[in-house]
C-alpha cells in the first residue's frame, strides 16, 4: 500500500513545483512590464511638461506681435486708417 501512494504523491509534488516555477516566472514578467510602464509614464510626464512650457512660450503676446510684424508685415492700426461705424446712419 505504501508503494502505491509514492508515485501519485511524487507526481503531485512535481506538478506543484512546476506550477510554482511558472507563477514566479509570471510574477517576474509582470513586474518587468510594470517597471517599463512606469518608466514610459515618467517620460510622458516630462514630455508633457516640456510641451506645456513650449506652448506658453509660443503663446506670449510679444512673440506673436513680433511674428505678425516680421512674417506677415502687419502694422498696428493708425488713426488715418481707422473707420468708425455708427448705428442708425443711412
Amino acid at each position: 500500500m505504501n508503494q502505491r501512494l509514492i508515485f501519485p504523491v511524487l507526481a503531485l509534488l512535481m506538478l506543484c513545483a512546476l506550477l510554482l516555477v511558472n507563477s514566479q516566472y509570471q510574477a517576474r514578467r509582470l513586474f518587468m512590464e510594470l517597471e517599463r510602464t512606469n518608466m514610459r509614464q515618467q517620460a510622458n510626464e516630462i514630455e508633457w511638461a516640456q510641451l506645456q512650457l513650449e506652448q506658453s512660450n509660443l503663446a506670449k503676446h510679444a512673440r506673436i506681435d513680433a511674428m505678425a510684424k516680421s512674417t506677415l508685415a502687419m502694422q498696428p492700426p493708425s488713426a488715418s486708417r481707422t473707420q468708425y461705424l455708427t448705428l442708425g446712419t443711412p
